[in-house]
């Protein structure tokens, strides 16, 4: 007997772009994850469909202790935030998430897919998945 395909993952989440300017500015993400398309990769989608790929387990790291990985790094940022940084030939993009949604989507992505650790780096593409 077939089994069915684990169910994708798409919750939102509120980042924070972090500047040098005296106020951050929020930014809705599309937090995806896709067992049946890459089942050790998360991503985030910004607006205008800019989506960064990269390993879960980066991102699980990442909520404990610094970690980096290719052109992205993750990283606690006190007890109740965490950073995720973006390297680009352009510069940086800074943005702080509340670590508790960042939790509630990893819950998610492992009642829907199998745990696994990538040995890629992270990706940018400039649309929705490839």
């Amino acid at each position: 007997m077939a089994t069915a395909p684990a169910p994708a993952v798409d919750d939102r989440a509120k980042g924070r772009i972090i500047t040098d300017a005296p106020l951050s500015r929020p930014v809705p993400v599309a937090l995806r994850y896709d067992p049946g398309y890459s089942p050790a990769t998360v991503r985030f989608v910004f607006p205008g469909a800019v989506e960064w790929s990269f390993p879960r387990a980066l991102l699980e790291t990442g909520l404990r202790t610094p970690t980096r990985r290719g052109d992205i790094g993750v990283w606690p940022c006190g007890r109740v935030q965490t950073v995720v940084e973006f390297h680009t030939e352009e510069g940086v993009e800074v943005v702080q998430f509340d670590t508790a949604a960042l939790l509630r989507f990893l819950r998610h992505t492992y009642s829907s897919g199998p745990a696994g650790a990538s040995r890629t780096a992270g990706t940018r593409t400039p649309s929705a998945r490839r």
